[in-house]
């Protein structure tokens, strides 16, 4: 088998075998395939798209490369959460530590930022002397002592997915159902889980723009996940402007601390109730969905989420005094707020520009090598539907660096649309529900 020739198929939109789909991904996992003809494969699959079988085989051979984790010895049901990426998206911080309080098993397999997105990891490395570089011993010793532990993909688990999402991030190679499929699924499945709650952003922060995008590729996760003999249940949620207020690592973190003392933005908690109300109804903690939002919030609201996620930090190495002081989190030196010219109502934040004005400050990375600066990032003071006064204040950023400054303004200054009438009433934050009978 040459690289090439499986390369030059796929431009020309021919079908892989399973056995060409899993020699291809051992070889670049063994390093025997060069980042540049991975690329050239990638993009193919991107322009030229992969039929179903194609998407099963790179699925089950991105998820047997590495280690498949088996948690059947401890009680409960392990159920995991996913979402599609999006910006501001942080619910795992906050859904992670509920779930766990609840008495679910929780092993959360993340990944980094990508592309215009940000990504868990990326957000807890912000939280000092955080670890999520833990072996396969440490990550099952957290788990067992307080239900759930957060980790990036380790050299054993899923690691063809761990070399192929770096490469993805910074070639341009991110929205692609099938690749994304791929991804997540291969890095769940290895979890050893029982079910798994997804969320899949649609609109224009998402990766899938398009609603129906969303929802095939919610049908095609669904589906994978059923032949693998997982519970899976997908949410299509609202991606047209950032989740909560806060773009950027540290002050993410701070929101998700709000939002488990009771606090935060309410689109944000909302949501985060509504992803752990379907994760205890399908890990049979509770009979109903209903039933499952309602256990989330009251453990929201008796502290059990926020004491759970101080417990977390503290077995993962970092410091668990930001639960009750968020300045020891990572914090900018400079900030500057972005003001209204006139009065009028926000009628549209493009949230893709957002996103991508993060990564500009230093919130993400434009190239698979580069660090992320923590303390970086965008307090959006008004949201869609709200009203702004001239010269009062609709956004401010966090930056460290000036020259960094003026094309992260630029963006932020185009990304958002303000007129004399009141908008319509905003879309549902969740749109649809694929496999609910799950």
């Amino acid at each position: 088998m040459r690289p090439v020739d499986l390369i030059r198929r796929k431009r020309d939109s021919g079908e892989l075998s399973r056995e060409e789909i899993e020699k291809f991904i051992a070889a670049y996992t063994a390093g025997d395939i060069p980042d540049y003809q991975m690329s050239a494969w990638l993009m193919a699959v991107v322009l030229r798209g992969m039929t179903r079988p194609e998407i099963a085989a790179l699925t089950e051979a991105m998820l047997h490369s590495g280690s498949v984790l088996d948690f059947s010895y401890l009680a409960g049901h392990k159920v995991d959460k996913h979402s599609t990426g999006g910006v501001g998206d942080k619910t795992s911080l906050v859904i992670a530590p509920i779930a766990a309080a609840g008495g679910l098993k929780v092993p959360m397999i993340s990944g980094r930022g990508l592309g215009h997105s940000g990504g868990t990891l990326d957000k807890l490395e912000s939280i000092p002397g955080f670890n999520v570089n833990l072996s396969l011993t440490d990550f099952r010793r957290v788990l067992e002592t307080c239900g759930c532990a957060l980790i990036g993909q380790t050299a054993e688990i899923a690691p063809a997915d761990k070399k192929i999402y770096a490469l993805r991030d910074v070639t341009g190679t991110v929205e692609s159902p099938a690749l994304i499929c791929a991804s997540i699924m291969s890095k769940k499945l290895a979890e050893g889980i029982d079910a798994l709650v997804l969320d899949v952003k649609t609109g224009s922060g998402a990766f899938m723009k398009a609603e129906a995008d969303a929802v095939s590729l919610a049908e095609l996760m669904v589906e994978t996940g059923g032949r693998m003999g997982k519970r899976v249940v997908a949410l299509i949620t609202d991606m047209d402007q950032p989740l909560g207020r806060t773009v950027g690592n540290a002050l993410e973190v701070a929101e998700c601390i709000e939002v488990l003392r009771g606090a935060g933005p309410p689109d944000l908690r909302a949501l985060c109730v509504e992803l752990s109300g379907w994760m205890f109804c399908l890990g049979r903690r509770t009979a109903t969905v209903e039933e499952g939002r309602r256990l989330a919030a009251e453990l929201i609201a008796g502290g059990r989420g926020l004491e759970k996620f101080r417990e977390v930090i503290r077995l993962q190495g970092g410091d668990p005094g930001v639960i009750d002081d968020l300045r020891r989190l990572p914090r900018a030196q400079h900030q500057v707020d972005l003001v209204s010219r006139r009065q009028g109502w926000i009628a549209d934040i493009a949230c893709e520009q957002v996103g991508v004005a993060g990564i500009v400050l230093g919130g993400g990375r434009a190239r698979k090598e580069d660090a992320v600066d923590p303390a970086v990032g965008i307090l959006l003071r008004k949201k869609v539907g709200e009203m702004v006064a001239a010269g009062e204040s609709w956004c401010t950023v966090y930056y460290n660096s000036a020259a960094r400054l003026p094309e992260a303004q630029a963006l932020l200054e185009k990304a958002c649309s303000i007129t004399p009438d009141a908008p319509a009433a905003p879309r549902p934050l969740v749109r649809q529900i694929v496999g609910s009978k799950g």
